[in-house]
């Protein structure tokens, strides 16, 4: 074994002596007592992990470096003592992660599980970080278990936006190519092409987002069923400190967890929904669907500052396309105010600006352009 393998056996161990450390400080100061059982049984496994380290140094003939915490972590554990421990949850769980992604590129650390139990932990400690002191509310355990997606405000946030973004390029583009004083049949064809453009690459993009998204959903669930099998008794231990951080009492909890184990289908249901936050169901939604809507949502906004130059052209198709966009721009951000709760006026009037102010670059550029090329 050569000096450095022994020097990451080294770090392997601080790292999981400060997390115990820290885990056994915030059972301390936590006001809630299931929250602080939480806490006291994430110290309980980073021990196991220092163990396995110091296992491993100890086959290498290495001394092994004393229990004690670094500056770092002292740091914290002062700051949680004066301020309570929802001051660190957020640092904490940062440091999970960092620990996750350090045991993926180590294979003891693969082969006995601790990345994903690091990234377990991970997770409960932003989840109990975001709903301190008392525990996880129904909104957090809705969120744990995937309900409520892209519903209500989204869905109006993803279409508003939508509908803007298709109207915003596509009259910068057409006042772009009309500055530079072409024909409204060429104006017309511009700005059909420009919407079909802009639509397909929003549909595109949407897709692969989605897709890509399903995709890394099913990798995830794949990687929690070889777990599940690979290593039931760390995973039943992960559903039961889940459980606790709900404030489920330690009895009801551990029945829960002994009870899902024992039934492989329910139980990696369970902890998708429970640890990844995924709906085994959905897996994200239809890529087909979002593409489908993504793309109307773009045209619909698109297709206004294009509809004068169908039946006109000239300085009064220019100025009818200006004032269809104005209009449907207002309207744009006054919905925008469904959301916000904001004074629809302003939100309208603001956004009229922002469209005018593109609107005028672009048609600057292009009759300047005209002219250079008209020489």
């Amino acid at each position: 074994m050569d000096d450095h393998e022994i020097e990451r056996y080294r770090a392997n161990v601080q790292a999981e002596v400060d997390s115990a450390a820290l885990y056994r400080a915030l059972a301390e100061v936590e006001p809630a007592a299931e929250l602080a059982e939480v806490y006291r049984r994430l110290a309980a496994m980073e021990e196991q992990h220092a163990d396995l380290w110091r296992r491993r140094l100890a086959e290498c003939g290495a001394p092994i470096p004393p229990p004690q915490p670094g500056w770092r972590t002292r740091i914290l554990i002062w700051l949680a003592r004066r301020f309570g421990p929802g001051i660190v949850l957020p640092v904490v769980a940062g440091r999970e992660r960092v620990d996750e992604s350090s045991y993926r590129q180590q294979p003891e650390a693969t082969e006995a599980g601790l990345s994903a139990t690091e990234h377990s932990h991970a997770r409960i400690l932003l989840l109990i970080s975001r709903e301190r002191p008392t525990g996880l509310s129904g909104g957090a355990l809705a969120r744990i278990e995937g309900r409520h997606r892209a519903t209500g405000g989204n869905a109006l946030r993803a279409a508003v936006l939508g509908a803007n973004d298709g109207l915003v390029s596509n009259v910068s583009l057409v006042m772009g190519v009309a500055g530079a004083d072409l024909a409204p049949r060429t104006i017309l064809v511009t700005g059909l092409a420009g919407l079909l453009a802009g639509s397909l690459s929003m549909a595109l993009g949407e897709w692969l987002s989605v897709q890509s998204a399903r995709e890394l959903y099913a990798h995830q669930i794949q990687i929690e069923r070889e777990e599940l099998l690979a290593f039931p008794e760390e995973e039943r231990a992960e559903l039961e400190l889940i459980y606790r951080a709900k404030g489920l009492p330690a009895e009801q909890a551990r029945a829960l967890a002994d009870r899902l184990i024992q039934e492989p289908e329910a139980a990696l249901e369970t902890l998708v929904r429970e640890e990844l936050a995924i709906d085994p169901e959905e897996l994200g939604g239809s890529a087909w669907e979002a593409a489908a809507m993504s793309f109307m949502l773009f045209a619909v906004g698109a297709i206004i500052p294009v509809i004068p130059y169908f039946f006109t052209g000239g300085l009064l198709a220019a100025g009818v396309s200006l004032g269809l966009s104005a209009l449907a721009l207002f309207v744009i951000g006054a919905g925008i105010t469904l959301i916000t709760g904001r004074s629809a006026l302003r939100s309208g009037l603001r956004q009229v600006l922002i469209g005018a102010a593109a609107a005028a670059i672009t048609f600057g550029v292009g009759r300047l352009v005209g002219v250079m090329l008209a020489g």
